[in-house]
């Protein structure tokens, strides 16, 4: 019951977070420009953001870690090419209007270096859009309270150990690879709300705000009115960070 009952809470959480932050790369477009979709996959969040606004493939640029997840993308003309998030990106200064990391941040080894990296390749006024978990929740907490792992995702090095988590799981991460010598879903480093928005300020980014999704454990029907009170022990966080 407790599983079932956080699993609907993460749907929800998730579900609204990454509708907020397709709306917002939406708006950094609505005047044109180029945007660099980081961790893109096979090209998923350029199908969103062309549901909400009119949009050009020939504007959209994507890097994706895993060459199997780029080749749907580039068969029907996207430019995503493969690179790792955690060197320096292979873009000019001033290349880009928008630069967003959606569920990536927390797996890379060195956020602070791309986030940088990001206020690099971004012109003056543009926006660097990022969806990451909060590790300053109450459920990690609670975690620790029980002598258990803070974890906002797949962070445990081992199966074995995640399969004993799943009673108190917030993710539904689904298939694993947490043994493997560079393990896809593993979550490196999770930032708190505050720190990660100081972070931005302190790269060089003038108007930094954000928004805070599942306010764990209370139950969805409050989620919205608590999410506005308190969204710095969220379980995820929408940061929109002007140039």
């Amino acid at each position: 019951m407790m599983h079932a009952y956080f699993k609907s809470l993460y749907q929800r959480t998730m579900r609204d977070a990454y509708a907020m932050a397709i709306k917002e790369i939406a708006a950094a477009l609505t005047s044109g420009g180029r945007c660099l979709d980081c961790g893109a996959q096979g090209g998923q969040t350029y199908d969103a953001i062309f549901r909400e606004i009119p949009f050009s493939s020939k504007s959209y640029f994507g890097l994706e870690w895993n060459h199997a997840s780029i080749r749907p993308g580039r068969q029907r003309g996207l430019s995503i090419i493969q690179g790792d998030l955690n060197y320096p990106l292979p873009w000019q200064d001033r290349s880009f209007d928008c630069v967003f990391a959606l569920s990536v941040l927390e797996h890379l080894t060195n956020g602070c270096r791309f986030i940088l990296e990001c206020y690099r390749i971004l012109q003056p006024q543009g926006r660097l859009i990022l969806l990451t978990p909060n590790i300053s929740t109450f459920f990690s907490i609670f975690q620790l309270l029980l002598g258990k792992m803070p974890s906002s995702g797949p962070h445990p090095d081992s199966n074995l150990l995640l399969h004993n988590e799943k009673p108190t799981q917030v993710s539904d991460i689904g298939p694993i690879d947490a043994e493997a010598e560079f393990p896809l879903h593993r979550h490196m480093v999770v930032f708190s709300f505050r720190v990660l928005r100081k972070y931005l300020r302190i790269a060089g980014f003038s108007k930094v705000k954000g928004s805070g999704f599942g306010l764990y454990p209370f139950p969805n029907c409050l989620q919205p009115v608590l999410e506005k009170i308190d969204p710095y022990h969220c379980h995820q966080i929408v940061i929109v960070a002007r140039k």
